[in-house]
């Protein structure tokens, strides 16, 4: 498939039948009854059984062939810079890729790999506002990446905060990784960005870039960011005891990360699950980073924590899509009526000892993906990254 120039949305019908199994993104409720899902313009515009279903007139329809849909991988942790390029690595279509590993959006942490990124106030407010104008008019592989999180750095006012959010800045890049660095001082800048709309991620755990520094639970807990930035390190973890402590002692989104200490995102799950706190867990995978780029990163760190985590994969599906959506505000994330036609379609990979997709992943297989689909255009077909699946989807028309 080509690169998206920029946002597209299906004209027409689209309709998909024959799915075996419909995770919903969830947890409430995570697997669905139901084989069809009808999209318009794309949004959803139905889910059930085919035969109540308006299937008529569809200019696309797509056999999935008993493979499973779930709502498209969100990715909460990313580092973007510009267009499909990371100097972090220097690496070409590394976000294209990640398309081939399910991810339909991106949640930028921070442009913090920029060469040269700019320091002073007046560079901050401009990169932002250049990142963010910059990936809402150009979608590698059609994935949608929210860019121009600004990295706080001393001198910043709170007209700073009212003029980032009135050019269309929605967050805040990683707290810590900027001059601004003490608790105290970090959430007056941070309830300054709430108050204008803009949702902002902490970093924690030890130094991951030149200048950013140590952030304890101490300091996480006093900056009182909407987003506890992966808090199984990045890629240094807090003693568990923290991670304890930050899981108790607030009630703030608790992101997992692929780039982080394996250990520490186990022990993270296990927290949340004891306390009754699952809604609050989201996935990213922290990259690009010094670790690299891993395209399957989500459905790598959904298998771990299902795996090794003994959580029912649908439920890591639902902590990989709809908490993210919830806590994100995305459009995305959830197979619900009004929401963004935004889809994975796959099947249990070929040779797995899982006798399906859910049971595979249970048992640490990656799944093998046979298509994604972004606002109800067909983006990728059987995936160049994944294991090939037994089963994929067949577009009919």
């Amino acid at each position: 498939m080509a690169l998206a120039a920029g946002p597209e949305r299906q004209i027409g019908k689209l309709v998909i039948t024959n799915i075996g199994l419909m995770l919903s993104g969830a947890l409430e409720a995570p697997l669905l009854d139901a084989d069809t899902i009808v999209a318009e313009g794309g949004k959803i515009t139905a889910i059930g059984k085919r035969a109540d279903c308006d299937i008529d007139d569809a200019r696309v329809k797509i056999d999935a062939h008993g493979c499973a849909l779930a709502p498209g991988l969100i990715d909460s942790h990313v580092h973007p810079v510009f267009g499909d390029w990371t100097p972090r690595q220097s690496q070409l279509n590394w976000i294209d890729s990640f398309l081939h590993g399910g991810v339909t959006t991106m949640v930028s942490a921070g442009e913090v790999h920029l060469p040269g990124r700019p320091r002073d106030v007046v560079g901050v407010k401009a990169l932002a506002i250049t990142a963010q104008r910059a990936f809402s008019n150009f979608r590698p592989g059609g994935v949608k990446l929210h860019a121009g999180a600004p990295v706080l750095e001393k001198g910043m006012v709170e007209s700073d905060f009212a003029e980032l959010a009135a050019a269309g800045v929605t967050l805040l890049g990683e707290v810590g990784l900027g001059s601004v660095k003490a608790g105290d001082e970090a959430q007056q800048m941070v309830a300054w960005a709430r108050k204008y709309g803009i949702q902002s991620t902490i970093h924690t755990g030890g130094p991951s870039v030149p200048g950013s520094g140590y952030i304890d639970a101490d300091t996480v807990l006093a900056a009182d960011a909407d987003i506890i930035g992966h808090i199984n390190g990045g890629h240094t973890a807090l003693p568990l005891r923290q991670i304890r402590c930050l899981c108790e002692s607030c009630t703030r989104g608790i992101e997992i990360v692929h780039n982080g200490n394996e250990l520490a995102a186990l022990t993270a799950l296990r927290y949340a699950r004891e306390l009754g706190q699952m809604h609050r867990v989201i996935l990213g995978t922290d990259s690009p980073a010094g670790s690299g780029v891993q395209p399957l990163g989500i459905l790598r760190l959904i298998a771990l924590l299902s795996s090794v985590g003994e959580v029912p994969a649908e439920i890591i599906f639902a902590c990989a899509t709809g908490n993210t959506a919830r806590l994100r505000k995305l459009d995305g994330g959830l197979i619900e009526v009004g929401r963004a036609a935004d889809f994975v379609l796959m099947d249990r990979a070929q040779h797995s000892a899982g006798k399906d997709v859910l049971d595979s992943v249970r048992q640490g297989d990656l799944p093998g993906i046979g298509m994604v689909i972004i606002d109800g255009i067909v983006r990728c077909g059987r995936s160049r990254n994944t294991p090939p699946a037994e089963r994929i989807p067949e577009i009919l028309s």
